[in-house]
């Protein structure tokens, strides 16, 4: 049932996308996504197309052409229904995709969105599109601890468990 809910959120996102394209001078899905032919011919000077890193496992949740194009709406679509829904699954999760394709820098350590080898980062800023993701959520994998996953440390959370008996009485 889920799945078949993800799919409508995502055709209403492409329907969106597509109806704002054409909108747009220049009136088509071409001109939003990489500018006009002529500028693609012309090339000299442009800056080098990025080469993210690959992923830790055999394949994405979805195919990588289908991911490239589209998880900017399959993460609208989970996260209309963690938050509108409450339905929470993990196949789109933006943990999951960080832990993933996390690339360590030179002291071996995962990089985070400030850096430009990041995964996310270096498709984003190709793009001229900013993201604000990592305002609220780990741009590199965390420990498994629930705490940790959520980048709050023990005294945090035992801050927030007091808060929260407060807020019940």
């Amino acid at each position: 049932m889920s799945e078949m809910r993800l799919l409508s959120n995502l055709l209403v996102a492409v329907l969106l996308f597509v109806g704002a394209a054409i909108a747009l001078p220049g009136g088509s899905a071409g001109s939003v996504l990489g500018g006009s032919t002529a500028q693609a011919a012309e090339g000299a000077g442009r800056t080098p197309e990025p080469h993210p890193a690959h992923g830790k496992g055999d394949h994405c949740v979805m195919p990588t052409e289908f991911m490239r194009r589209n998880h900017m709406l399959m993460m609208y679509a989970h996260r209309k229904d963690v938050l509108v829904e409450g339905i929470r699954t993990t196949k789109f999760n933006i943990s999951g995709c960080v832990n993933c394709h996390a690339v360590k820098g030179e002291d071996g350590q995962p990089v985070s969105f400030d850096n430009p080898k990041h995964f996310c980062r270096s498709c984003h800023t190709y793009a001229a599109v900013q993201i604000d993701c990592f305002e609220c959520h780990n741009s590199k994998p965390q420990a498994s601890e629930k705490s940790a996953a959520l980048g709050v440390d023990s005294a945090d959370a035992a801050k927030m468990a007091a808060f929260l008996r407060e807020t019940k009485k």
